[in-house]
């Protein structure tokens, strides 16, 4: 799906089967794609527990930069390629989620969305050697629970147990999070298990 925002077009990759039980939509970081190893490995538990994934290209990306701009262009044009998506998929759970740069988004904006919960993939606390210039008050103003998994020798800092619902640390991950990216799959399954059993509503075309 290619979606045009009010900041430029955004690529969207669907993974669905009939009857999803809920949508989870991804996002990379400043830097990278929606191929990225840990998001990979979430796109597939999601695709097991009988969910819908949808991997979103942020338009900064397909302009070709790495810096994502002001937070409110970025918040906008994530949310109106979430609408989009979510038309779709009817009334099914939103899950929203990202790595990096992208979980911040996805705190930021999961109010404004009406996501049922946050999957922050390597959710960058600080930026490297400034661990003044926290972030934690997007984690803990995300208005829904939010899921934390990071590496714990990410230099981006890691956050604590009373940041989020659940933080889980993997051991001898750095901020890629692609040393075993099974273990980051394996720490999200039962996160995105409580929305698995729900019931589904048919994907529209």
């Amino acid at each position: 799906m290619d979606i045009v925002t009010a900041h430029g077009p955004a690529e969207v990759r669907v993974d669905a089967a009939d009857n999803p039980a809920f949508l989870l939509v991804l996002t990379h970081g400043s830097n990278g794609g929606v191929e990225a190893a840990d998001l990979l490995a979430v796109r597939e538990v999601a695709l097991g527990l009988g969910g819908a994934v949808a991997r979103v290209t942020q338009p900064f990306r397909l302009a070709g930069r790495r810096a994502p701009g002001p937070a409110a262009k970025q918040d906008e044009a994530w949310l109106e390629a979430v609408g989009t998506v979510r038309e779709r998929f009817g009334g099914v759970p939103l899950i929203q989620g990202g790595r990096s740069n992208g979980a911040r988004v996805a705190c930021r904006t999961a109010r404004a969305a009406g996501a049922a919960g946050v999957v922050a993939l390597a959710f960058p606390l600080h930026p490297p050697g400034r661990p003044e210039k926290t972030r934690v008050d997007e984690l803990r103003g995300a208005g829904v629970e939010v899921l934390v998994v990071n590496g714990d020798r990410d230099p981006f800092g890691v956050p604590g147990a009373a940041d989020a619902a659940r933080v889980t640390v993997l051991a001898g991950e750095r901020h890629d999070l692609n040393r075993d990216p099974a273990a980051v799959g394996r720490a999200v399954e039962p996160w995105l298990r409580r929305w698995a059993g729900r019931p589904a509503r048919t994907a529209r075309e």
